[in-house]
């Protein structure tokens, strides 16, 4: 993707990531998904480029609780410690970008299907980073992806392919470093 935005923009993950406890099930079968990111820059220029999302494991109650609250105690940095260790969960690539490590699944049922929270403890890509005045890259340590599917797997979502998490009261707000919203479309299930 070639596209940027000064701003900063906040995006409150869907279900409040991790506030909403993951559906108490076992370990499932691998997935895998396919999906367009869609970046809007303030000139009103797009760009596209295709997203790969591979789940092999969904975190259980007893492996996410404590991930939530060392983020509640020490913020980003508690929670990047709390990952150390912690067993893949999947992988994102964006184009022909490197596959980066998914340490984060977590699942909740929503009305006719189900929403996947995946969190990557490093940046998937900096959008508009290339490009003149472009802001630092410090402390966007974070990816974040979230999918609403159905039953048949195919859905929406969104995309924080460089991200700060942040807590705002009882929220945890997620800021893009490209700074606004980038879509997921023509989300499907592949595997």
């Amino acid at each position: 993707m070639t596209v940027s935005m000064k701003t900063i923009g906040f995006t409150v993950l869907s279900a409040a990531l991790l506030m909403t406890p993951a559906v108490p099930r076992g370990q499932t079968a691998a997935e895998a998904f396919t999906a367009t990111a869609t970046a809007k820059a303030a000139n009103g220029k797009t760009g596209s480029a295709p997203v790969a999302i591979t789940i092999g494991r969904k975190m259980a109650h007893a492996e996410a609780d404590p991930l939530v609250a060392a983020f509640k105690a020490g913020g980003a940095a508690a929670l990047r410690k709390a990952l150390v260790g912690v067993s893949p969960t999947g992988t994102v690539r964006i184009g022909t970008g490197p596959v980066v490590p998914a340490r984060l699944t977590i699942e909740r049922e929503v009305g006719g299907g189900r929403l996947l929270t995946i969190v990557t403890d490093k940046p998937v890509l900096f959008v508009g980073a290339k490009l003149p005045g472009a802001k630092a890259q410090a402390g966007y340590d974070f990816a974040v992806v979230d999918i609403q599917v159905d039953a048949a797997g195919s859905g929406t979502g969104t995309i924080s392919p460089a991200a700060k998490i942040k807590l705002n009261g009882e929220a945890f707000v997620v800021e893009d470093y490209f700074g606004d919203v980038i879509r997921l479309t023509a989300v499907k299930k592949t595997k």
